[in-house]
């Protein structure tokens, strides 16, 4: 965590319309005070960006020295791994830093509270691809059921970067999905409200700093919380979404249940925001083309612009229905079956377990998917050779570059999917 004052006031606006308001430091010499922030350091680097754009001159963000306020009276318990002078390892290392990795156990540090209730704040997300954020409760979820052992009543308040957090909205929606975070909050936070927990998990720094990217997001973050992941059951592993308290959009509800007294719904999304892992377009249109003539069964569905060429009653394009994060989910929640690419979709259908079939592009899947349930995987090899001799991709001299998609074949896929 980075603790710093600012040298004017200034109201920052998240993208739900939050205002983040910042104020000028006063009595300096109290260290739980309503003027010294608390945050992320990446959220931190984005509060800096801003005010260089509003007046570079006139605002500034101040580090202070954080022993002062972490000796404070009422400062909180830290639980999980410590996170102790971040800013300046930061700095100095920058994206050389590796935290050392001291193994924590949290039964010892929640032995000096006795209540029956106790809040924690959380300051920073589990991840930050929705892929992550949805693995990564789950390990959130496991941690509230172990205290729930230990205490009678736990409240979890979540703070998530929002200085320039474009997916603040987004983030906000998928860790409202999770019925154990009592409230999501926008960072910062000042050492006053902070002083009012009884412990605080600071996530500041990603388990891949913390060197524990060889594990899945579930067992890194057990691990980072203090838990030791080997003795949590793979039962207990499972991903959890809640969207009863969406409120669907009529027109959306109304599609879907058109579409489902059809006929089974099969969501077909083959493309991914990194394109090293999605299906190539040209191989995406092909299989399109395939299952339209041999998944009889299904209608076929995607949120994805894949060919406006295409023209079928079985092929359904909710593109325009699919506007937010919570659409995605209730779509999702909806199929009867799944294909796809290797991204966040594969962690929501699992959720609703939904039966899914993933295309991976990456040798690191079966750790992504240790604890699902409801995937099934086919791995494409990347047998492509590049013939140029320069340190930068050459396209055209790249060859066998669809060699192991061209063996993709629908049958496989098919028989995949009707084998749950």
């Amino acid at each position: 965590m980075i603790f710093f004052r600012v040298t004017q006031n200034i109201n920052i606006k998240t993208t739900d319309g939050t205002l983040v308001n910042y104020f000028k430091l006063k009595i300096p010499s109290d260290m739980e005070n309503s003027t010294i922030y608390i945050t992320t350091y990446d959220d931190f680097l984005d509060l800096k960006e801003i005010f260089l754009k509003v007046d570079k001159d006139k605002y500034f963000a101040k580090v202070l020295n954080e022993d002062k306020i972490r000796t404070t009276e009422n400062f909180p318990i830290e639980l999980g791994i410590r996170n102790l002078a971040e800013y300046n390892y930061r700095e100095n290392f920058k994206q050389k830093f590796f935290q050392d990795i001291k193994k924590v156990d949290i039964y010892k540090q929640l032995t000096s509270i006795k209540k029956d209730e106790v809040s924690i704040a959380i300051i920073g997300r589990v991840g930050t691809s929705i892929s992550e954020m949805v693995s990564s409760c789950t390990a959130l979820r496991i941690l509230h059921k172990k205290l729930k052992e230990i205490y009678k009543n736990i409240k979890f308040d979540m703070y998530i970067n929002a200085s320039n957090n474009s997916f603040y909205t987004r983030d906000k929606q998928i860790y409202e999905t999770q019925d154990y975070i009592n409230n999501i909050l926008p960072l910062s936070i000042t050492s006053k409200k902070l002083c009012e927990y009884d412990y605080f998990i600071d996530n500041s720094i990603s388990i891949n700093f913390l060197e524990l990217d060889s594990l899945n997001y579930v067992d890194a973050w057990l691990l980072k919380f203090g838990i030791d992941y080997k003795k949590i059951s793979e039962n207990e592993k499972y991903n959890e979404l809640d969207i009863s308290n969406y409120k669907v959009q009529d027109s959306l509800k109304k599609r879907l249940k058109e579409l489902k007294s059809k006929g089974k719904l099969l969501l077909f999304h083959p493309y991914s925001a990194n394109i090293n892992k999605s299906i190539p377009q040209n191989i995406a249109i092909e299989l399109l083309k395939s299952l339209l003539l041999k998944a009889e069964n299904y209608i076929i569905v995607s949120t994805l612009l894949i060919d406006n060429k295409i023209k079928d009653d079985r092929f359904i394009d909710l593109t325009k229905e699919s506007k937010n994060i919570n659409d995605f989910m209730y779509i999702i929640s909806s199929m009867d079956r799944i294909i796809t690419a290797d991204t966040s979709t594969f962690h929501i259908s699992d959720a609703f377990m939904v039966p899914t079939v993933v295309i991976f592009t990456q040798n690191d899947y079966l750790k992504k998917i240790k604890y699902f349930k409801y995937i099934k995987p086919i791995f494409i090899e990347d047998k492509s050779k590049n013939l140029s001799k320069f340190i930068y991709d050459n396209d055209s001299l790249t060859i066998n570059k669809f060699e192991s998609w061209n063996k993709l074949k629908v049958n496989k896929i098919i028989k995949l999917l009707d084998n749950f």
